[in-house]
């Protein structure tokens, strides 16, 4: 086709973009979201929750063409709730992430099992999604803008099934987990001929250790990886945790940035934590904005997963 010829030179030139676009969310604030990244870990600390993130990448970035396609931002709402018995809980995690002319919003759902050992436990999880893939087609710089077939593309999206997995082990110390996405590799074609943007299978590794400092104070190191098989990037941190209401951290992300991290647990019952991180990009700078922004809110919520009634007892009376 006419238009396809044409078309693809605009294509390759935003592949980058796109590529990296269509894939996983970046967040400095992993170890607050891991459920987003494995499945196995819903339901693990046994509470019920909500939370929400936002992310502004390189803030105050803009094309430098129109100046018009600012920074990419990330946006995720997240609820967990621990099940009795068989499985140790259920996820609903849903996220918007935005890079230029692409905007990715996925449906995911989280179920773990988990196994007791001797040293720990084991869980091992389950995520399908709905992954939703949009192009903005009216907003690429054509190599012929009066090319009348491109007058036919505005706004395109395209709705994929998707399945991700994991499993995590946690001790009483060392915790490590791994996990994968996209398995069903879906590829996105808006209808057009020789286009076909794909999600490619991703692996998450994520291991930390969990030093306790002194009665007041945990030090927990950590290292968190992400691979498509034929690239790999990893962050290196350290959080400082004072009396599970104050956290403090740095890490590393490689060939990117460095990272600091605050955090405080609100109310009298510490249901409510606010954690903020700040990105300061160290490399490649000529290209982007100095600095990013991330903050998190969650809610502990007083609920009782579904099962059968708690015992109560008094030193008068039993209750079933």
């Amino acid at each position: 086709m006419h238009f396809v010829k044409r078309f693809s030179l605009v294509l390759v030139s935003m592949f980058p973009l796109l590529s990296w676009g269509q894939q996983d969310p970046l967040l400095s604030q992993y170890m607050f979201n891991e459920v987003f990244y494995n499945p196995a870990v819903v339901g693990l600390d046994k509470s019920t929750y909500i939370s929400a993130v936002h992310r502004s990448q390189w803030a105050g970035y803009s094309s430098s063409f129109d100046g018009k396609e600012g920074a990419p931002s990330t946006q995720m709402i997240n609820f967990v709730m621990p099940l009795p018995k068989t499985f140790s809980g259920v996820g609903i995690s849903l996220v918007r992430d935005k890079l230029g002319l692409a905007t990715n919003f996925e449906a995911q759902v989280s179920i773990s099992y988990k196994k007791e050992l001797n040293n720990g436990s084991i869980s091992f999880g389950l995520r399908p999604s709905l992954f939703l893939h949009a192009l903005d087609f009216d907003k690429f710089r054509a190599v012929d803008p009066e090319d009348p077939l491109i007058e036919g593309f505005g706004r395109e999206s395209q709705l994929k099934p998707d399945v991700g997995a994991g499993i995590f082990f946690n001790g009483s110390k060392f915790f490590a987990g791994v996990s994968v996405n996209h398995l069903l590799n879906p590829g996105f074609d808006f209808g057009i001929e020789g286009l076909n943007n794909t999600l490619k299978p991703s692996m998450i590794l994520y291991s930390g250790y969990n030093y306790q400092y002194n009665k007041d104070i945990r030090l927990t190191p950590s290292v968190f990886v992400r691979s498509e098989f034929n690239t790999l990037s990893f962050d290196l941190g350290v959080l400082a945790t004072y009396k599970e209401t104050m956290w403090g951290g740095l890490s590393y992300r490689q060939q990117e940035a460095l990272i600091f991290m605050l955090g405080y647990s609100f109310l009298e019952d510490k249901s409510l934590r606010l954690v903020y991180s700040f990105d300061l990009i160290i490399q490649a700078q000529e290209a982007k904005q100095p600095t990013s922004h991330e903050i998190s809110l969650r809610k502990t919520l007083a609920f009782v997963a579904p099962g059968p009634p708690k015992v109560i007892r008094t030193p008068r009376f039993r209750f079933d």
